[in-house]
């Protein structure tokens, strides 16, 4: 995945980088993009049920996407999530581009129908301006399916900057902390508030989890995924909540240090 490319002029942290406009009083939360299966996690999927826990949204991931027929443990999982008051989004595969309009589409008629879903996270989604039409036109289409549903474009990389036209989410960091912690932030998303942006960092080591917490606000992203689980660890790092989950929601609601 190319992580850090795409549309603005970019500049580093933290050489000469101020706080993004508007960050001042945004509450930082959790965005969790896939835990594993419930039956394969239930002690995570109860965990976030936890009143009090900052999170902003989680994702519900049956099988690469919302499966053949309605599966109990996910009904079960999502509804009780529902029942917390915790937005649950459905996982959109773009798989950058190469999906078709229609797959997405009937993919999203089926999250709604049988899971109630809150909105969509668009994963794998294109970064690039040639694709910003089409991706427009499915966005729009989930508009229509449920107009009040929530969508995350998650492209992991900062994109041409005309997705923040119609996405109220863009993923603009998925990837390790080898390359967060030197990472870059695209200079037009100074001109939006922190809400409309998301980092998801796997491998972070427990000592480096403040400084994570610090880039994250230096660089303006208000809903964060922070692991130290890693693709080597697990089958993929997101699957199991970190090993500093407590310490890491404790973090959050607490504020981050500066």
């Amino acid at each position: 995945m190319p992580y850090l490319t795409g549309g603005g002029t970019p500049y580093p942290y933290p050489t000469g980088l101020k706080p993004a406009a508007g960050d001042t009083g945004t509450r930082t939360g959790l965005g969790v993009p896939g835990l594993a299966h419930p039956l394969l996690a239930p002690a995570e999927w109860t965990e976030l049920t936890t009143p009090g826990t900052p999170l902003h949204w989680v994702v519900l991931d049956v099988a690469d996407g919302p499966g053949v027929q309605p599966d109990p443990n996910c009904l079960d999982a999502a509804g009780r999530l529902r029942n917390a008051g915790v937005r649950v989004l459905g996982h959109l595969d773009a798989a950058y581009g190469s999906r078709g309009f229609g797959e997405l589409v009937s993919d999203a008629h089926r999250f709604l129908d049988w899971y109630q879903v809150d909105g969509f996270l668009l994963d794998r989604c294109p970064a690039d301006g040639a694709a910003v039409t089409e991706v427009r036109r499915t966005v729009a289409t989930l508009r229509v399916l449920s107009d009040d549903a929530h969508i995350v474009l998650g492209h992991g990389t900062h994109p041409h900057p005309g997705y923040a036209a119609f996405a109220d989410q863009l993923v603009t960091f998925a990837g390790p902390w080898s390359d967060y912690r030197w990472s870059q932030v695209a200079e037009w998303t100074a001109d939006h508030p922190p809400e409309r942006f998301c980092h998801f960092v796997h491998g972070v080591p427990r000592p480096h989890l403040e400084e994570a917490l610090r880039i994250a606000r230096w660089q303006g992203a208000a809903t964060i995924y922070f692991t130290d689980h890693t693709p080597r660890t697990a089958m993929a790092p997101w699957e199991a909540l970190p090993g500093y989950w407590d310490e890491f929601v404790s973090r959050i609601g607490t504020g981050v240090s500066e």
